[in-house]
């Protein structure tokens, strides 16, 4: 199974009211939905609710939630919002419907790349770009007469610098809740060491010099970052920007608006992006490169099927766009880059790897972020967690049968 990959918080319930006002056709069903919590779902879930009898549940537990709503019959929602991470145990399971017959009815306004082809039908709408890369305060950096760090060696030259100086809580922040959000995090700087994950054979290739770089520089960083920082997740990091308690972070590209919310930053126009750094000499940007979009669940009704594509094309507008256009790297016609879309566009451009999606990699982030944490807090060593990643991994897939 090949992707088509692109080149470039809490949960909250909400159900539209006003009865398709911007909706291009007067809608008559329910529209359930589940989704990630961040700006961006928040968009387009409004804009669909413009059409009147939407219940969209935006929650950051969404991909553990979302293969078992998806299983039952008939699915608990009829549109999951996913990623190029969340997408395959979707596919795996065929609780999602192939998308080419709806396309060609309602979808005459969708680029190309938004198209996400699996063995040549279309699984998904993509609507945004992710990733994660390197945000922090300009005034900051401007008063202490620092440089942006481009590698994580002078990420830790600079935080040094700014814990010197005390003019933050915490020169860094990051995103290393305890499980996948950790995972993700030891996946972005094992990538930068030019780690492979698997073999050709689908064997474990974590124990290797990258897996013991990776270790040993997020350890490094966790010394200048919040103690709590096994449950620090992207809201947390995003309110640490916002409360001006960090100077800097690898957050993802879709919080950036967030840091000029008037309503609730207190940094607002004091927030920068640049490329995320990388891990060694030479390399690409220690991350990867992300997809968000929605797919249809397979165990609804056809009718229901059509209706609530429609309703999602009214999400995924220029009219949504126009009115959002800083919540995200859109992928929909309308999408004008802004100030703070320099960072992540500059780490795109220095070509990080997507992240692999594939049941391989399903089985090894899961197995990464049950077992990093304990050599984080001393619980064991840099070989014995590399180990364990493997042991672990190699369970998952004998029992998968890639093994």
């Amino acid at each position: 199974m090949k992707l088509r990959t692109l080149a470039l918080a809490a949960a909250v319930s909400l159900m539209g009211t006003t009865a398709y006002a911007d909706c291009a056709f007067e809608n008559t069903q329910e529209v359930t939905m589940l989704s990630a919590g961040f700006e961006a779902w928040k968009a387009v879930t409004d804009a669909m609710a413009e059409c009147g009898m939407v219940a969209a549940e935006l929650d950051q537990e969404f991909r553990e939630k979302q293969p078992e709503a998806f299983a039952a019959d008939p699915s608990l929602y009829q549109l999951g919002g996913v990623s190029n991470g969340t997408l395959t145990p979707l596919l795996n399971a065929g609780t999602i419907r192939p998308l080419d017959d709806l396309v060609e009815q309602y979808g005459q306004n969708l680029n190309p790349n938004q198209l996400i082809r699996v063995d040549g039908q279309i699984m998904a709408i993509a609507m945004m770009v992710n990733t994660q890369h390197l945000m922090y305060r300009n005034d900051i950096f401007a008063d202490l007469g620092l440089e942006v760090p481009t590698s994580y060696d002078e990420v830790l030259e600079v935080a040094a610098a700014i814990q010197e100086a005390g003019v933050v809580d915490y020169p860094l922040g990051a995103t290393m809740a305890a499980g996948w959000n950790l995972a993700q995090d030891f996946n972005n700087m094992f990538l930068g060491f030019g780690g492979t994950f698997v073999n050709d054979d689908n064997t474990p290739n974590i124990n290797t010099e990258a897996g013991m770089n990776a270790l040993e520089m997020m350890a490094a960083l966790t010394e200048y970052m919040d103690p709590e920082y096994l449950t620090s997740d992207s809201t947390y990091v995003q309110q640490q920007f916002q409360q001006g308690k960090i100077a800097m972070a690898n957050l993802w590209a879709s919080r950036a608006g967030a840091m000029n919310d008037e309503a609730e930053s207190q940094v607002v126009g004091l927030v920068s992006g640049a490329a995320a750094p990388v891990a060694m000499e030479g390399g690409a940007p220690a991350t990867t490169i992300w997809w968000d979009g929605i797919v249809v669940a397979a165990n609804i009704s056809d009718e229901e099927a059509e209706n609530a594509f429609r309703v999602a094309m009214e999400g995924l507008d220029t009219e949504m766009v126009t009115s959002n256009n800083d919540a995200a790297i859109w992928l929909i016609e309308g999408f004008e880059p802004g100030a703070l879309a320099e960072g992540a566009i500059a780490t795109a451009v220095a070509g990080p790897a997507p992240y692999p999606s594939t049941t391989q990699m399903g089985l090894m982030h899961s197995a990464i972020g049950n077992n990093v944490a304990d050599f984080l807090t001393g619980a064991a060593t840099a070989e014995a967690t590399l180990q364990a990643i493997e042991a672990d991994y190699t369970t998952a897939a004998e029992e998968a049968g890639l093994l």
